[in-house]
Formats: structure tokens, sequence, C-alpha cells
């Protein structure tokens, strides 16, 4: 099925959980995808591979996620802010340098909101 989706990842930070929302585009495959064992989707990372996977790796995205075309970042987001958790949003206008820029503010935002030590 093709359209928007969103991959996500919640990670412990030690001291706080972190869920990393990846905006993507599902495409059709040009081949079927007969050998996979699992279920399969073929999609495009917003705003592109090389943004996308950089800002993946720079939040500490993991290697399993949770891929979904129904729920949306919006949903994500209703709920962090329920259960308190950090959120970060992957999407089409994600830039590395305010990307990592985020991911400190965020760092120095939780520190101080729990007391420093």
């Amino acid at each position: 099925m093709t359209g928007p989706a969103t991959c996500t990842s919640l990670i412990d930070m030690g001291t706080r959980f972190r869920m990393v929302v990846h905006d993507v585009e599902c495409v059709a495959p040009e081949a079927k995808l007969e050998k996979l064992p699992v279920a399969s989707a073929l999609w495009t990372p917003m705003p592109n591979l090389k943004v996308g996977a950089a800002a993946w790796i720079y939040a500490g995205g993991a290697h399993h996620n949770a891929f979904s075309q129904a729920v949306t970042a919006e949903y994500i987001e209703d709920f962090c802010d329920m259960a308190g958790i950090e959120l970060v949003q992957i999407n089409k206008d994600t830039n590395i340098s305010d990307f990592k820029k985020e991911l400190k503010w965020n760092d120095l935002y939780y520190l101080l909101s729990n007391g420093i030590r």
C-alpha cells in the first residue's frame, strides 16, 4: 500500500525515554518481495535517505521500529505529551544542523527539569 507512514522507535536514555518518529512515504515495490520472511513495505525516508538516516542515528533510533500507516506522528506526539516522553520527529523539513541542536536543547531541558544532582 502506498502513501504516508511513520517509523517509530522508543529509546531508553537512562534518565528518560525518547520517542523517535520518522515520517516516510510508502512506495510500490518494483518487484515482488516474496522471499522476505516478514511483512514487507518499501518506503522513502523524509526528507531523503542521507538526512533521514543521519538524523535517525543521531537520535539513537533502534534497528527495530514500529511501522504504521494508520498511526500518525500527531497521535504519537499526543501520547508522548501524556506519558512525559521526549519526542523528536524526522520529517520533510529536517536538516541535520538544526536537528543536532534540538537534541542538545532537549538534553539540557531534561537535565534541568529533573533537577541538578
